[in-house]
């Protein structure tokens, strides 16, 4: 075994020689192992399905889905009765503190989740090994890191549940994101709101203070504030302009209530680079939650 490279991430990732990316086609009917598995695997099917066993758990594998088998696991494949299974697969090693902790990773993870690229990953990874093109092993092991990185990160929360955001929360935000999808980050009043939500003004006002410390409207200024970000430092629009473009009445109205948030004016935000900028507003208060609720600015 020969490691391919270091990397960035807390950890290496070592190509097993002749052991991946590859692809394999079994006949209807056939078994592997029981094997007492000696490195990290990645399999995926691409055609057929499988049933994969390890202890007393069962697995059932399809195109769709990727499955990690970790060192000293006593595992066995069951391929597809009926048709001919083709799987890719990969065998590689981890070193590194970042590469521990393996035994609490999940199994089995959904190719097709989105915002996750594994999908692409996969694909990429399994082009590298076939057609091997120039530096394809360095290649193959930055890929493997992002794919093992990306693997063992907890999935995306759902647009429903929205990271564990109170229901009334989620549901006024749907009214947000109508007002705001034209990409004009206009006010929303909090009688609209309270009707998303299907709840009094005052039950909204008290879900947003309990989990923000804000009311509904401070809380969408500060989300429209934010919206200025990367207008000032990456377009030469006029403040005039941003603030039209955030909702506010006009270019005095937004850099007064600018300075009031950032404690700055947008005029001084403007020339330092992101680094030497005052904290965000939605970090501060955790706001930052509600930004997937939103439509992304045009």
């Amino acid at each position: 075994m020969t490691a391919e490279g270091a990397f960035s991430g807390g950890f290496e990732v070592g190509l097993v020689p002749r052991l991946g990316p590859a692809v394999a086609d079994y006949p209807p009917g056939s078994t592997f192992g029981p094997r007492d598995a000696r490195t990290y695997e990645f399999v995926w099917l691409l055609s057929g399905s499988a049933t994969w066993h390890w202890d007393d758990l069962t697995v059932p594998l399809a195109p769709g889905t990727l499955l990690l088998v970790r060192p000293g696991m006593r595992d066995s494949f069951h391929w597809d009765p009926r048709r001919p299974t083709r799987h890719a697969y990969v065998h590689f090693t981890l070193a590194g503190p970042g590469g521990q902790g393996g035994a609490a990773w999940p199994i089995l993870r959904d190719l097709g989740g989105r915002p996750d690229p594994m999908g692409a990953l996969c694909h990429y990874l399994l082009w590298l090994g076939t057609g091997r093109p120039p530096g394809w092993r360095e290649q193959a092991a930055e890929t493997l890191r992002l794919l093992v990185l990306t693997f063992r990160a907890p999935p995306a929360a759902s647009g429903d549940a929205a990271g564990g955001l109170p229901e009334p929360v989620v549901a006024a935000m749907s009214a947000v994101r109508s007002a705001w999808s034209d990409g004009v980050a206009r006010p929303v009043g909090l009688d609209r709101l309270a009707a998303a939500a299907g709840v009094s003004v005052s039950t909204l006002c008290r879900a947003f203070q309990r989990r923000f410390g804000l009311g509904p409207v401070a809380a969408l200024e500060r989300l429209r504030l934010a919206r200025a970000e990367p207008l000032l430092w990456m377009s030469n629009l006029s403040l005039q302009a941003i603030a039209v473009q955030c909702g506010f009445a006009d270019a005095y109205h937004f850099s007064r209530r600018f300075r009031a948030v950032y404690g700055v004016a947008p005029s001084a935000f403007r020339p330092p680079p992101p680094q030497a900028a005052p904290p965000s507003p939605l970090a501060v208060a955790g706001l930052a939650a509600l930004e997937p609720l939103t439509p992304s600015p045009l």
